[in-house]
C-alpha cells in the first residue's frame, strides 16, 4: 500500500508534466522523486518494526537441528522386571524446600515422567505434594528413592520405605535403591561420629533379601544400587539373588566419565545412572564452557547443557539432570542424538585428561580407606 501510494503520486505528476511548461515540468518531476524516497523510507521503517518483518529477517538459529527430540536416542530403557524406566529424570538432590515442589511440576508439564529422589534429600514430602498436584496419573510417573546408610539392618529396611512411602504420599516405589554401600550403626559413638556397620557393609546380602522381601509386598517394583563399584557389585550379586539389581547408579560427567565401568556393566546387564552429569554445582560453568562441547552445541544449535546430557543419553544411560530454574528444567529435557563424530569427538575429549570424582564422603564418614577403590 505504501508503494502503491508513492507511485499514484508519481503518475499524477507525471500527467501534470504534459501540461505545464519544461521548466515547470523538471521542478514537479524533482518533487515526486523526492516524496517517492520519503513515502518508501517511512514505509520501510514501519515494516521493519513490524512483527512480520521481525519474524523474516531474524535468522533461523536451529538451521542444522534436522534432528528430532529423542531421535535414535531411547526414550525408556527395560529393566530386568520388564519394566521401563525413562531416560531423562529430574534429579531432586540439594533441591531446596521451596524449590523442588516448583521444579518438579514444572518438569511434569514438560513431559519428565521419571523423578529421582531419596529420603535424605529431606524433600520427599514436598516431592510428594507436587506429584499430586500435578494432575499427572501416579501410574505414568517412574518414582525413585533411596534407603539411607542408617537403616541397612534388615529390621529397619520396611520402616524407613514406610516413611518414605508416606511422605511421598504413594503406594509403592518404581524403583528403591541402597543409596550407598556403607552401613551405618544406628547409633553413633560416644563422640557423636558416625560408626560404620562393618558386616552389613562387607555383606549387603541381607539387606538386598529384606528389599526383595519387599518387592514381593508390592511395596517396590525394582530394587538397585548406588554408588557400586565393580568388586562391591560382584560381591552382591555372587549371592543366590532372588531378584536382580536394576540399575546402579553412580556419579558420571565428563569430568568423571568411568569408561570401565560403563563398560563392565554393558557387558553384565546393568544399567547405569549418571548423577550430576553436568558436574557437581561447582563444577557446571565449567562443565558448558568445555571447547568441544561448546563447538558441538554451535554446530547442531542447540545448548551446551543438552549437548552433555545428550550424550549420557547416548552412552546407553539414564540421566538425572538436577534444576530448579523452569527455563533449564524444560532445556534439560530436550535430548538429541549427536553426529557419531561429535560423539566420538566428546568421548575423547572425556577420556583425555586424569578423572576427577566430586561426590566422596570417605573421609567425611571417618573412613580409612576409600569407598571407590577396589
Amino acid at each position: 500500500m505504501v508503494m502503491s501510494l508513492a507511485y499514484q503520486l508519481l503518475a499524477d505528476a507525471e500527467g501534470t508534466e504534459r501540461k505545464q511548461r519544461p521548466r515547470q515540468n523538471i521542478f514537479v518531476r524533482l518533487l515526486c522523486v523526492m516524496a517517492l524516497g520519503y513515502v518508501t523510507f517511512t514505509g520501510l521503517r514501519t515494516l521493519s518494526s513490524s512483527k512480520l518483518w521481525s519474524g523474516i529477517r531474524k535468522p533461523c538459529h536451529g538451521i542444522q537441528r534436522n534432528f528430532t527430540k529423542g531421535a535414535n536416542l531411547p526414550s525408556h530403557y527395560t529393566l530386568p522386571s520388564g519394566d521401563r524406566i525413562p531416560s531423562v529424570a529430574l534429579g531432586v538432590w540439594q533441591a531446596s524446600k521451596g524449590e523442588v515442589g516448583n521444579a518438579v511440576k514444572t518438569a511434569l508439564k514438560a513431559g519428565y515422567r521419571h523423578i529421582d529422589g531419596a529420603w535424605i534429600y529431606r524433600n520427599e514430602e514436598e516431592v510428594g505434594q507436587a506429584i499430586k498436584d500435578s494432575g499427572v496419573p501416579r501410574d505414568q510417573i517412574f518414582i525413585t528413592s533411596k534407603l539411607w546408610n542408617n537403616f541397612h539392618s534388615p529390621e529397619d529396611v520396611e520402616a524407613a520405605l514406610d516413611d518414605s512411602l508416606s511422605k511421598l504420599d504413594t503406594e509403592y516405589l518404581d524403583l528403591y535403591l541402597i543409596h550407598w554401600p556403607i552401613a551405618f550403626k544406628k547409633n553413633p559413638g560416644s563422640d557423636g561420629k558416625t560408626v560404620i556397620d562393618e558386616n552389613l557393609t562387607a555383606n549387603p546380602y541381607p539387606t538386598w533379601q529384606k528389599l526383595e522381601e519387599l518387592v514381593g509386598k508390592g511395596k517396590i517394583k525394582n530394587i538397585g544400587i548406588s554408588n557400586f563399584n565393580i568388586r562391591r557389585i560382584q560381591n552382591l550379586t555372587s549371592n543366590p539373588l532372588k531378584v536382580k539389581p536394576a540399575v546402579n547408579q553412580v556419579e558420571l560427567s565428563f569430568w568423571n566419565p568411568q569408561s570401565e565401568l560403563l563398560k563392565w556393566s554393558k557387558e553384565n546387564g546393568l544399567l547405569l545412572e549418571a548423577y550430576s552429569p553436568l558436574g557437581s554445582t561447582q563444577q557446571v560453568k565449567e562443565s558448558l564452557n568445555v571447547p568441544e562441547v561448546k563447538q558441538i552445541a554451535k554446530q547442531l544449535g542447540i545448548t551446551p547443557a543438552q549437548v552433555l546430557i545428550s550424550w549420557h543419553v547416548q552412552r546407553g544411560t539414564v540421566v538425572l539432570p538436577k534444576s530448579v530454574t523452569p527455563s533449564r528444567v524444560e532445556e534439560n529435557f530436550q535430548v538429541f542424538a549427536l553426529p557419531s563424530e561429535s560423539f566420538k569427538q566428546l568421548e575423547n575429549a572425556a577420556v583425555s585428561h586424569p578423572p576427577f570424582r566430586v561426590v566422596n564422603p570417605s573421609k567425611a564418614w571417618g573412613l580409612d580407606y576409600d569407598i571407590f577403590d577396589d
